[in-house]
């Protein structure tokens, strides 16, 4: 069905307000943008709005929800010349303005209401007021209220019932907090028919109310309705909804030349079809549709801008990559791809500007910048790190190592030897690192602090080897004591001949295992002068001899302490009390060493002696001579001594009787006599194998026995002499051997 909108009511109508308390009576006035009047009875829009502000408490505005925001949809012309009349032709009345939205939309009603109160106040700071009223505040005069109604052709029901609430709250509306709570200026009601006829004269014979002229009201409805079709059509253009779909997937060559080609179509669509409209509407509504066709634009318009961005970015990225891999310096790298991304990113730029928009491409520039620079300070970052761990490996490598083999010679001079290495290899890393420092641009006082890093950490790392070094005190002090106790000068091992000094040579074990710990005792890098070794070697290793001297003296203990004198407690490794401690338990793991080196010593000088003295051998022979004599005279004495000879000779070969009298002359005699008779026995076993094995060549040629009884002798008499080995397991090799022999001559 064809809904044809025309006016409603004409003039104004007066009717008392059924079932409302209190007594309530109601003006309807006619529309303020109604087709019905002529141009030269509009002046009755402006007339009628001041009558209705000038007599009523309460003042309902219908308002349409797509009109907000508008100028003369809203109302707004009217309501300022209302406002200025009605200030100077009445006294202040504050009036409840109550503005209804009709036919509301999804958009929140708190905003639709800060809408139209942030433009009742621009209207109200913008008409010219009387003197008496020019700082006056727009709620002095009106006390503005916004309600919404729904659709009531959609929404029927919800419609009616919004409807049902609105007029509740005109019950009681003069109570405090209704919508007339103000009752200053109140005319009674007697009185209320002489007051309106005076306020409706004086309404009609001001001259101040005069509407526009027809031909400006035809212009601006006919150049909205232009505009509006304009803006529809340029939302359905295929060419923008082609540049807009290709903006989402990448960069478009030449976008601002393209959307500044669309636009210029529609507008001189539009030109040309309001030629003959008044120019100020026409260029007024030129603008408004400019303004929306460019916010339709405008997020196409910063995607592009994010796409150049990003592109600008990643070119800047990789370039600055690649030229860090070249090896040129930092900082030039650095100025050289900045310089290129952003040339680009400003062609880019040029590339989508559109003429239509007048914007400062400062604030994408500088958010550009500020990502490079965020990328380029990560990246320093990144190198920086990479950098110092480099110079502290190198400086850990070339520190490590050989302090830990100065700080295991245990000298005198060892910290000397570390400080000169700190000092060289410190100074040249620091030297080294400043240099590469210089390529990044860094401030001077970043670069100190990194320099100064370097140097803590090189200190840390001698540091902690020394600390590791004198965890491990007590084992190289063992090491060194039994390095030098069982070796010489010249490193060749010891042996205890008897003319050794064991104490001696003991005293210098220990005081070199003293000297490396009182090296180990503390760390000495800042070149200062310490009494640890002299008080470690007067209190541990000289105590024995001074201790008397000290209990007459003094009784201070200079290892009762937990710190060293004249060195800081950060720097110390060992302290006195450790160190007291570490040396008991070193003297006792170490005494079984010495104990056993002075053993060795007494068994080789018991060694040495087991012949008699000189002198006994000399009487022996001064009081043998008669018997030396008889011995001569009777040459079977002389056989058998001889025979008694060669048989203690063959035994002596066959027992080391050295080694048996080390052990003490007793235990010797018994282990001799336990195997004197079967080595005897031995012996005799051989030489009959071998009187044997020549009788049997001498007449093998002349006859030859039988077969049977010649092996069976022959293996008795090898049976009998492998017995006769095997019950002595511990005979002598040389009755082994010769046994061997003898079996060979019987095989041949």
């Amino acid at each position: 069905m064809f809904d044809d909108r025309h006016q409603t009511t004409k003039g104004i109508w007066i009717a008392k307000a059924v079932g409302i308390e209190p007594f309530t009576v109601v003006l309807d006035l006619e529309g303020t943008d109604g087709r019905e009047r002529g141009q030269d009875d509009t002046a009755f829009e402006k007339q009628s709005a001041l009558f209705a502000l000038a007599v009523s408490d309460i003042v309902m505005i219908n308002l349409w929800c797509h009109d907000i925001g508008r100028e003369h949809a809203a109302n707004r012309p009217l309501l300022r010349t209302v406002f200025q009349v009605l200030m100077r032709l009445f006294s202040p009345r504050k009036t409840t303005l109550l503005l209804v939205i009709r036919d509301k939309t999804k958009t929140p009603l708190e905003y639709l209401t800060q809408a139209l109160k942030d433009d009742i106040q621009k209207i109200w700071d913008s008409v010219p007021k009387p003197e008496a009223y020019k700082e006056a505040a727009l709620n002095e005069f009106f006390n503005v209220e916004v309600t919404a109604l729904s659709s009531y052709e959609e929404k029927e029901e919800l419609f009616k019932e919004q409807v049902g609430q609105l007029r509740q709250r005109f019950y009681h509306s003069i109570a405090p907090g209704g919508l007339a709570a103000d009752r200053r200026g109140v005319v009674p009601a007697s009185g209320f028919c002489l007051s309106a006829l005076q306020i409706w004269k004086v309404i009609r014979e001001n001259k101040d109310l005069n509407l526009p002229a027809h031909k400006v009201m035809v212009a601006t409805v006919r150049c909205e309705e232009i505009a509006n079709e304009k803006l529809t059509c340029f939302l359905s253009d295929k060419g923008w909804l082609e540049l807009e779909a290709a903006v989402k997937s990448g960069l478009v060559p030449s976008f601002g030349t393209r959307l500044g080609a669309i636009l210029d179509s529609y507008l001189s669509e539009y030109d040309m079809e309001t030629l003959y409209f008044d120019e100020g509407v026409r260029t007024v509504k030129r603008k408004q549709l400019e303004s929306s066709m460019l916010d339709h634009t405008y997020p196409a318009l910063e995607t592009v801008i994010e796409h150049l961005h990003l592109v600008a970015l990643n070119k800047f990225r990789s370039d600055l990559e690649q030229t860090l891999r070249s090896r040129e310096g930092f900082t030039a790298s650095v100025h050289q791809c900045v310089q290129a991304s952003m040339a680009e990113f400003d062609a880019g730029l040029r590339d989508a500007a559109v003429k239509h928009v007048e914007w400062d491409a400062s604030k994408v520039r500088n958010k550009l910048q500020e990502h490079m620079q965020a990328h380029v300070e990560s990246i320093r970052n990144t190198k920086l790190a990479e950098l110092k761990a480099s110079y502290e490996k190198n400086l850990s490598d070339a520190l490590a190592g050989p302090v830990q083999s100065i700080l295991e010679t245990g000298e005198r001079d060892s910290w000397a030897c570390i400080r000169r290495l700190y000092r060289r290899e410190t100074e040249n890393a620091a030297l080294a690192f400043s240099a590469s420092l210089s390529e990044f641009g860094l401030d001077q006082t970043v670069s100190s602090k990194m320099i100064s890093d370097l140097r803590e950490h090189a200190r840390s790392v001698v540091e902690m080897k020394a600390r590791e070094e004198a965890g491990n005190v007590l084992m190289r002090m063992k090491e060194r004591f039994f390095t030098v106790l069982s070796r010489d000068r010249n490193s060749m091992p010891r042996t205890w001949t008897g003319d050794e000094d064991i104490r001696a040579i003991t005293r210098e074990a220990r005081l070199a295992a003293l000297r490396l710990m009182s090296v180990m005792a503390a760390i000495r890098l800042d070149d200062k002068p310490d009494k640890i070794d002299r008080a470690l070697i007067t209190a541990l290793l000289d105590s024995g001899t001074l201790s008397q001297k000290r209990s007459v003296e003094f009784t201070y203990d200079p290892l009762a302490s937990s710190t060293w004198e004249e060195v800081p407690p950060k720097d110390t490794l060992i302290t006195p009390v450790q160190c007291k401690s570490i040396w008991r338990q070193f003297k006792a793991e170490t005494e079984y060493a010495v104990a056993q080196a002075m053993s060795m010593q007494e068994t080789h000088r018991r060694s040495k002696n087991w012949l008699p003295p000189a002198w006994t051998i000399l009487l022996l022979a001064i009081l043998g001579y008669n018997e030396f004599v008889f011995l001569l005279r009777n040459p079977l004495y002389l056989l058998g001594f001889f025979v008694a000879f060669v048989l203690s000779y063959a035994i002596w070969l066959q027992y080391d009787i050295t080694a048996y009298f080390r052990h003490g002359t007793l235990s010797a005699l018994l282990t001799i006599s336990s195997r004197l008779l079967p080595t005897i026995m031995d012996i005799m076993t051989a030489i009959v194998n071998m009187s044997h094995s020549h009788k049997k060549h001498s007449t093998g040629r002349s006859s030859r026995p039988p077969q049977v009884h010649t092996h069976s002798f022959r293996n008795q008499m090898w049976r009998q002499a492998q017995g006769q080995y095997h019950q002595s397991p511990d005979s002598p090799s040389t009755s082994s051997s010769v046994d061997s022999n003898s079996g060979d001559e019987h095989e041949s």
